[in-house]
């Protein structure tokens, strides 16, 4: 069986985190946009914005080579609008297109900590997008299990770094990993979540 190129797994696991978060989002009753996440600090309309909004930061970065600088406050604030559903499925698409474009993955991209290959940062955004599902799902009191190979993934993402993440904001500080625990507790527990 040949051996599949690293690029069109990382685009998978990318386009099937993108999946799972917008059935979610789909899934999102009108009287659970205000209820409260895993993110302590944000409601369901609240998460769904943060994540929708690093989709739209994509396209710029890796297709336009802009910088943080260049894009400057465009995504700030509420990027949502009157119907977060089509927000979120309009950003998810062109964010997905931006990575698979030919070569895209080989650029260089200019991120608020320095520079990233974009295969890196697709990465990243990938594990990001997974645990912001299970936050979702949380929210919405909806199935919080997320596919096997999703979670390892994430996992494999995440470890090297997770005190780093804690550190940059990016996720809560990690907890305690239980003896025995599965794949998905302890990537809950290495980004501050208790599964």
């Amino acid at each position: 069986m040949p051996v599949r190129p690293m690029s069109e797994t990382l685009l998978e696991q990318h386009a099937a985190a993108l999946r799972l978060f917008g059935e979610r989002v789909r899934a999102v009753a009108d009287d659970q946009w205000g209820a409260p996440t895993p993110c302590t600090e944000w409601t369901v309309r609240d998460l769904v914005n943060h994540v929708t909004g690093e989709q739209l930061w994509i396209p710029p970065l890796v297709t336009e080579g802009s910088t943080v600088a260049d894009v400057g406050d465009r995504f700030a604030g509420d990027v949502l609008g009157e119907d977060p559903v089509a927000a979120w499925e309009q950003a998810a698409d062109a964010a997905h297109a931006a990575f698979a474009a030919p070569g895209a993955l080989e650029r260089t991209v200019a991120l608020s900590y320095g520079p990233a290959k974009a295969a890196a940062y697709c990465a990243e955004l990938t594990a990001d997008c997974v645990v912001h599902t299970w936050d979702l799902a949380r929210g919405i009191g909806a199935d919080d299990r997320l596919p096997g190979d999703l979670v390892e993934f994430s996992l494999k993402e995440v470890m090297p770094y997770a005190d780093g993440l804690a550190a940059g904001g990016m996720f809560a500080p990690p907890l305690e990993i239980p003896p025995g625990a599965d794949a998905q507790t302890r990537l809950l527990a290495l980004v501050g979540r208790k599964g």
